[in-house]
């Protein structure tokens, strides 16, 4: 079997060189690099990582906590962790918390208890007990998603635990997709929101309400329902906007699960879309284009995001002391037949869409 004076002998170079290239601890001059990389396939090295973990203190393992990985939107997020991940020669050990604050705290404890060098987290909606954890436990985290409250310039406050943070815009793409809506003439326009205590939550009907009012529109509490994120929920509030005395027109999802929820609401009801009840969602998925009718969306980055939270927290690692950061990535309108037109907008529904955001 190879070992690394093996490898550092065949490629000219020393043995802690080698040792650089393996545990990216020092830049090394692209051609040395490539040396000892070609010396590794030829003698088919294969580094002890438990050996390297043992002198660096590090096991080039990430812990990844989200709840619904079943969710195509999360399931996006874990391949963009994982593809990141391996890029950077870190594997990934995941859990479930079940948006559940007390499991939340006790997956993310055994996580640490495996000596991961750091987590990607998608909190709760009561974060306390897991920030209590990672901060009494000084250990490197990315918050992803789902955020810890921070001003309107993304800076977290000082009274907030200060980690890394990724998500997507959520605030003015919403706003966009109700201004769509109300460029078509619908005045009541209902939202399924998620589940309460969530930033995403909050942003969202932060940016329902900025929509309304760029159309002139009064904003009417009794429009907006909570579907807490998941299809069963999605249903049951979707039939409480439909029992109202003067029901919504057109309806806004506030993610993908509860896209699906609305939609057998509506069926239950014999009602069709778009004909009965315009519908756009937030959140595109795979199968939301052989829909009859096709879904009008916004979708998420969701591979970027994954991505954006690995190099965040490998930046972190590498140095302990840089300030904090929280990174937005922006939406994308994909627009389909849900909404009730057709794919080519009219131009002044294109400049309707960008009223809430200019």
């Amino acid at each position: 079997m190879a070992t690394m004076a093996d490898v550092a002998r065949h490629a000219g170079v020393s043995v802690a060189t080698v040792s650089h290239v393996l545990n990216d601890t020092r830049v090394v001059r692209p051609a040395t690099r490539q040396a000892v990389l070609d010396a590794i396939e030829v003698l088919g090295y294969t580094p002890n990582t438990l050996a390297r973990s043992l002198v660096t203190a590090r096991t080039r393992s990430i812990g990844l906590a989200v709840s619904a990985i079943s969710n195509p939107y999360f399931t996006e997020i874990l391949q963009g962790v994982e593809a990141s991940a391996l890029e950077h020669g870190y594997s990934l050990l995941i859990a479930d918390p079940h948006d559940d604050p007390e499991h939340e705290r006790k997956v993310v404890q055994l996580l640490h208890e495996r000596r991961v060098d750091g987590m990607i987290v998608a909190p709760s909606a009561d974060p306390g007990a897991l920030v209590a954890y990672l901060t009494r436990h000084d250990v490197p985290t990315v918050f992803l998603d789902r955020l810890l409250d921070t001003p309107s310039d993304g800076t977290p406050a000082d009274s907030a635990p200060r980690f890394d943070q990724v998500c997507a815009e959520n605030t003015e793409p919403m706003a966009r997709l109700v201004a769509h809506l109300t460029a078509l003439g619908h005045e009541r326009v209902g939202l399924v929101a998620g589940r309460p205590g969530l930033s995403t939550t909050t942003e969202r009907i932060e940016g329902y309400r900025i929509g309304l009012a760029f159309a002139g529109l009064a904003h009417d509490e009794r429009l907006v329902v909570h579907g807490d994120s998941e299809s069963a929920g999605a249903e049951r509030a979707t039939a409480a906007l439909l029992d109202l005395p003067a029901p919504p027109t057109a309806l806004v999802t506030a993610n993908n699960t509860m896209t699906i929820g609305a939609l057998r609401a509506l069926r239950e009801r014999g009602l069709a879309v778009p004909d009965d009840l315009a519908l756009c969602c937030f959140d595109d998925f795979a199968w939301a284009d052989l829909f009859s009718p096709a879904l009008t969306a916004m979708a998420q980055p969701a591979k970027d995001i994954g991505a954006r939270a690995v190099r965040l927290l490998l930046d972190r690692l590498a140095d302990p002391g840089r300030p904090t950061r929280t990174v937005r990535l922006p939406c994308a309108f994909v627009h389909r037949e849900s909404c009730g037109c057709a794919r080519q907008r009219p131009e002044n529904l294109q400049q309707a869409e960008k009223g809430p955001v200019s």
